[in-house]
């Protein structure tokens, strides 16, 4: 009876102890995407380094699917912020003159769906697992994650010589959207890079302004994150992937706090760049690149 009660206990403990677990590792991760989703810092750089040192408490399917899940939650932080400006209908009113229809809105889906066509194509073609083959590693991430923040402090050296171009939103042309959706895809080409990272710098030099860069870059997202995402979710769900309870629960936490972050991100993001320029997440990604070649040779060794 005592052995009983014994085990019992034990085996209650252990279980609150795992669920402890799996719920702070569902946190952390959601964290880790919020922020780094947005920032030009490589969500990809920090994810792998943090797989390596944090416990996973789901089956490799599960995590692979968790991975894909948080994003989900970013993508409507960024649906939620910039909901006037994508929402292309409004309450007409004939008095101020407003139609059902905003033009601009319109317009401005426009210009994101011709920034997606290189993605697209990229997609379609198959490169995207061949570069993730080649380049998904350790390595790969930290010289995207060095060489990319290299790139960031001479640009942002470049643009205090220079006045942008294109000041607001509204002032992208259609063949500037596309340009910047093809610099989009050193992102997909090589992991570490940062899809916001690859885009902002695309526009920086392509003279638009850090604002605009930094708004266009945020929509963009989400038609090619959320593509992205339900591509992946399906391929999940044609393997017949079964959730436990405490899979429910993990992704679930997870992507809440993908979300909730992910406001807080943009947030900051779009009030710094209002006085700050983006040359201190040169650094940022120049010292993790060799945090993450550090750390890794390490576990090899």
């Amino acid at each position: 009876m005592v052995i009983d009660t014994v085990l019992f206990t034990y085996y209650n403990t252990e279980r609150k102890v795992f669920f402890v677990g799996l719920i702070i590792v569902a946190v952390i991760f959601g964290i880790i995407e919020g922020i780094t989703e947005w920032l030009p810092v490589s969500s990809t750089g920090h994810l792998i380094l943090f797989e390596e040192i944090l416990p996973q408490y789901v089956s490799k399917d599960v995590w692979n699917m968790f991975l894909v899940i948080i994003q989900l939650g970013a993508i409507l932080a960024s649906v939620l912020l910039f909901w006037n400006k994508i929402w292309p209908f409004q309450k007409p009113n004939k008095t101020e003159g407003k139609s059902l229809i905003k033009k601009e809105s319109f317009v401005l889906w426009f210009k994101v769906a011709v920034a997606t066509v290189p993605g697209v194509a990229f997609i379609l073609l198959g490169l995207d697992e061949i570069c993730d083959k080649y380049f998904y590693n350790s390595t790969g991430v930290s010289i995207a994650l060095i060489v990319f923040g290299i790139f960031f402090i001479l640009i942002e050296q470049y643009n205090k010589k220079r006045t942008p171009k294109y000041e607001a939103l509204s002032d992208i042309t259609y063949s500037l959207a596309l340009y910047i959706g093809i610099f989009q895809l050193l992102a997909a080409a090589f992991p570490g890079t940062s899809r916001s990272g690859a885009t902002i710098i695309g526009a920086l030099i392509l003279g638009v302004s850090r604002v605009a860069a930094s708004e266009f870059t945020f929509i963009l997202a989400i038609p090619a994150m959320l593509g992205a995402s339900l591509l992946k979710i399906l391929d999940f769900m044609d393997k017949g992937i079964a959730l436990q309870n405490n899979d429910i629960i993990f992704l679930a936490v997870g992507t809440v706090c993908a979300f909730l972050v992910s406001v807080l991100a943009i947030k900051f993001l779009m009030g710094y760049i209002k006085k700050h320029n983006f040359e201190i997440f040169g650094y940022y990604r120049i010292a993790l690149g060799i945090v993450v070649l550090l750390a890794f040779g390490f576990i090899v060794k």
